[in-house]
């Protein structure tokens, strides 16, 4: 067996300290999940399933002997607390980003996407056979200098992509201004929405449905991974689409369902995540802290501490972890060179006292580098 180039590329990779590896959690404090209002940690769904006993198979595709009573009607339950008329549950948030742009665009059609949207959506798009292209993140000048030159494409399908918390970052889409635009020129605004689940918004139900734009939105993507402390994704959107997806979204149409097990889990979440206030509030003390010089401010549990180069970014966190802080370095490729960063994720469980240790000590390392 011939495995020499693969050994090459893990050598390449090696050499710019660019190397992946994987790695379990410790006992230090949690500054790198996202597991934002501490549902997993608290252990808040075991507690209420206690005893239940639910299948870990769905034994086949939903099309075939994977659909069951408990996944639709926790579909229904998920459409109506996000005030959509649909919903149609993925096995994870890439499936659902994937399979929505891979299928929903076609041939002719425009897409255009924010230019640090998530590789689901990239991948996605790539996987279509619609043109593509990305604008400056944010921007709303260049989205609308691109849709003014779609002439190519008049009569054919336009759609706007974009997330509404930006996961390396944190920061937040203008998504009330992109929904103007895209009304202006008949463009469909889809919103990925992973990072605001169930942390954004009075209830978390999102950005969307805080600025009320959920039906000016074709297509919205939620994930259980994430704050919701379980596993999943789900798009919501029309009837219309719902059954688009049913016909024509290959993860959804050839992956094994969800099994039972996963979606009570899921549905349980729904029940405890929009009672959480106390937890949001945490979340927004914590946030408060970071107004030093060296971290890109935002406002939402997203923060990061921008060190250029993988062996310097790696360099401190490993001195963090030396701290009891754990926080895990974001490598160049996985964001533009020169853009190498501590991503800090915030948790409701996370203390002042330690997270403005943490602050002291990235301070203290630019100073030190300096």
């Amino acid at each position: 067996m011939e495995e020499n180039f693969l050994y090459q590329k893990l050598k390449e990779r090696s050499a710019v300290y660019a190397l992946r590896s994987l790695r379990t959690g410790g006992r230090s404090a949690d500054y790198y999940s996202n597991d934002y209002l501490g549902i997993v940690k608290h252990g808040l769904i075991e507690e209420i399933l206690q005893g239940s006993r639910f299948a870990h198979g769905s034994t086949g595709s939903r099309l075939l002997a994977g659909n069951y009573k408990l996944i639709e009607e926790t579909e229904n339950e998920i459409a109506l607390f996000h005030d959509a008329p649909a919903a149609l549950i993925f096995n994870s948030g890439y499936d659902a980003n994937f399979g929505l742009l891979a299928c929903i665009a076609q041939r002719g059609d425009l897409v255009l996407y924010d230019k640090l949207s998530h590789a689901s959506i990239r991948d996605g798009i790539r996987q279509s056979f619609a043109d593509s292209f990305s604008f400056a993140h944010n921007d709303l000048y260049e989205l609308e200098k691109k849709l003014q030159n779609r002439s190519a494409t008049e009569g054919k399908n336009c759609f706007v992509v974009t997330e509404s918390v930006f996961s390396m970052d944190g920061d937040m889409a203008p998504l009330a201004e992109l929904a103007d635009v895209c009304e202006k020129y008949g463009a469909n605004l889809i919103v990925d929405e992973a990072h605001a689940t169930g942390v954004i918004g009075e209830n978390g139900e999102g950005a969307v449905q805080l600025l009320g734009i959920q039906h000016r939105c074709f297509a919205r993507m939620h994930t259980f991974g994430k704050a919701l402390g379980c596993h999943g994704a789900v798009i919501l959107g029309s009837q219309l689409l719902r059954d688009f997806l049913i016909n024509f979204c290959r993860p959804f149409i050839y992956s094994t369902a969800i099994p039972p097990s996963s979606v009570v889990a899921i549905r349980t979440a729904y029940k405890i995540f929009p009672s959480k206030e106390y937890d949001r509030t945490q979340l927004k003390k914590l946030i408060s802290l970071f107004d030093r010089k060296g971290f890109k401010k935002s406002n939402t549990p997203i923060q990061c501490f921008v060190l250029p180069g993988n062996e310097n970014v790696k360099k401190v966190a490993a001195q963090l972890l030396e701290n009891n802080l754990d926080v895990r370095p974001i490598l160049y490729p996985t964001v533009p060179l020169g853009e190498e960063r501590l991503r800090i994720a915030l948790h409701s469980f996370n203390t002042i006292e330690e997270t403005k240790r943490l602050i002291d000590l990235l301070s203290k390392s630019m100073t030190d580098d300096r």
